[in-house]
């Protein structure tokens, strides 16, 4: 195979414009920033933004007819993960993953026509090489899954020897030296690099009685990724405190910071929190996609009827939206997402939010600085003057941005907010406690978005089984319902445990004149619930049951979103 891809001499330039993925003019751009970045042509024509991987990946498989493949989801035999270096397989961003026919040894290649990549393959594992081709981002997960705890450990070792070697010759150990050392620099880019990957919203450096444990919170369970020796926990500390800009010499107070990072040209925006604990110092970092919040209403997870009433909610010129849930269940996305919908020439948005959490082109952003006396009101107020057609408040959490929401609302704006309660008739209980006035409430909101996040099943290895009749009961279908098919997670090389990403669940509540009436009233949310559920309402079970029978998610995964409701 690597013959043939020698006597077809093609370039990629050539290629990638006779299959229409770029321009020729891109292709000159692109060669002359090569002449100062260093990098291959695809990597430079994917960071100009001319292309994607995935696009050049099917063009070279077309092309070249080179199988392609994703080594991320094979389980590769032990024997042919030893036969080559880390090292060498980032070098040439390669993965062996196979034995072919006769002493030769598949390769998934980010650059099947890189003939000295596969002679130095060839020389290290005594093998001919068959080349098959796969996306950058791919081969790195795969080394990351096989070799990113073997490299975390080698690296922590060799801080360990340095250290030693220190007090050995009597020097004295600054930690701000300590973290100016290699291995750990690498250890902790290659920790955020790694749950990056692995689609992480969370890591968790925790302090233990005698060891370090490094947690990822993926599709919103933590799993334990590694563990170190407790003296490596002050150096990993000092040097997120650096990279997030806080304190080093701080150790008794808790400390926030923030980290921009780009993996696999993805920009993230990653904010940090240390916290001093009984054994040391504890820290947690968020990690967000700058481009992440703004998605597409399909993908967001509403069924065709929960789409109308939401279409038709975002429709009103003038009133407060209001999407609620815990903390991690999707709001601001689907915030962002309604702002981008919102989002046109002859309209002037200004949000106010503590922190400005992805920028939207085209919409005013307020960051919240209590310090500087900018609080979610005072900017309120500010932002009425600024002539605003819609005003996103991050987070409703007192009387007083309460009232002022309100206020604006009646006055012709249309206002988006959140609030932290359980469910949507829960929502308006929390603004009567906040001291604002039911006629007003009644006035002003036009509907509340109930939301959680349920994790998906992963197609591939999912089993199906017959609901039992107490399962039937649960979500409100009849017992004697022949055939109810419910799925169960099993877990496979393309998943998570059975998981692959997350979809939102919905209790959307439109106010209408109904609704209004009993608001009004100061009835209780049990009343307004059974109301908004005779008015069309779907509950959070009712969705997330809805979910379920779709084969989307499983029965346990809808017990715990829609535990409360």
């Amino acid at each position: 195979m690597a013959g043939e891809l020698y006597r077809k001499k093609k370039r990629l330039g050539d290629m990638l414009v006779s299959e229409h993925v770029v321009t020729p003019e891109q292709i000159e751009q692109a060669m002359e920033v090569r002449k100062t970045n260093g990098k291959r042509l695809g990597e430079t024509l994917v960071d100009l933004g001319f292309t994607s991987e995935e696009n050049i990946t099917k063009a070279l498989t077309r092309q070249l007819g080179v199988e392609m493949v994703t080594p991320s989801t094979m389980k590769i035999p032990e024997d042919i993960v030893g036969l080559v270096s880390p090292t060498i397989l980032r070098k040439y961003m390669v993965m062996p993953f196979a034995y072919g026919n006769s002493n030769s040894l598949r390769v998934a290649m980010a650059d099947p026509m890189d003939m000295v990549a596969i002679d130095d393959l060839s020389m290290v594992t005594h093998m001919d090489i068959e080349a098959y081709i796969a996306t950058t981002h791919d081969i790195m997960i795969c080394i990351d899954k096989y070799f990113g705890n073997a490299e975390a450990l080698d690296a922590a070792e060799a801080y360990a020897k340095e250290r030693e070697a220190k007090k050995a010759i009597g020097e004295e150990e600054n930690e701000e030296d300590s973290v100016a050392d290699s291995p750990i620099v690498i250890m902790v880019r290659n920790m955020i690099e790694s749950a990056a990957r692995q689609r992480a919203s969370d890591i968790h450096v925790e302090a233990l009685e005698t060891k370090v444990r490094i947690r990822y919170r993926i599709d919103g369970a933590l799993f334990e990724q590694i563990t170190y020796d407790i003296g490596m926990l002050p150096a990993i500390i000092a040097r997120l405190k650096i990279m997030g800009g806080m304190d080093i010499s701080e150790k008794r107070k808790p400390q926030d910071g923030r980290i921009s990072i780009t993996v696999d040209r993805v920009e993230y925006d990653i904010r940090v929190s240390v916290l001093p604990t009984y054994y040391g110092e504890k820290c947690v970092m968020r990690l967000a996609q700058k481009t992440a919040l703004t998605r597409s209403k399909k993908d967001l997870g509403f069924g065709d009827a929960e789409m109308k009433k939401f279409d038709h909610i975002l429709a009103n010129p003038h009133g407060i939206i209001l999407v609620t849930g815990p903390t991690g269940s999707g709001k601001s996305t689907t915030l962002y997402t309604a702002l981008s919908e919102l989002n046109k020439e002859d309209v002037n948005i200004i949000t106010v939010e503590d922190p400005v959490e992805a920028n939207i082109n085209g919409i005013n952003q307020v960051h919240v600085n209590v310090k500087a006396g900018l609080t979610f009101a005072s900017a309120l107020r500010s932002i009425l003057r600024q002539d605003p057609d819609i005003i996103m408040i991050g987070e409703i959490r007192d009387g007083e941005t309460a009232q002022i929401a309100v206020q604006a609302s009646i006055t012709g704006h249309l206002v988006v907010s959140t609030l932290h309660t359980n469910s949507s008739a829960a929502t308006i209980a929390r603004l009567l406690d906040m001291g604002v006035e039911s006629y007003l409430i009644a006035d002003s909101v036009v509907g509340v978005i109930a939301q959680r996040l349920v994790r998906r099943l992963c197609p591939k290895c999912r089993q199906a089984r017959y609901a039992t009749e107490e399962e039937k009961r649960t979500m409100g279908i009849r017992p004697d319902t022949p055939n109810v098919v419910l799925y169960e997670p099993v877990g496979c090389m393309y998943c998570n445990r059975g998981y692959k990403g997350r979809i939102g669940v919905y209790e959307i509540m439109e106010i209408t004149p109904r609704l209004k009436k009993i608001i009004s009233n100061r009835e209780d949310s049990d009343v307004l619930k059974q109301a908004a559920l005779e008015e069309g309402m779907s509950t959070l079970r009712m969705s997330a049951a809805r979910t379920a029978l779709q084969g989307i998610t499983s029965y346990s995964e809808m017990l715990r979103v829609s535990f409360e409701s």
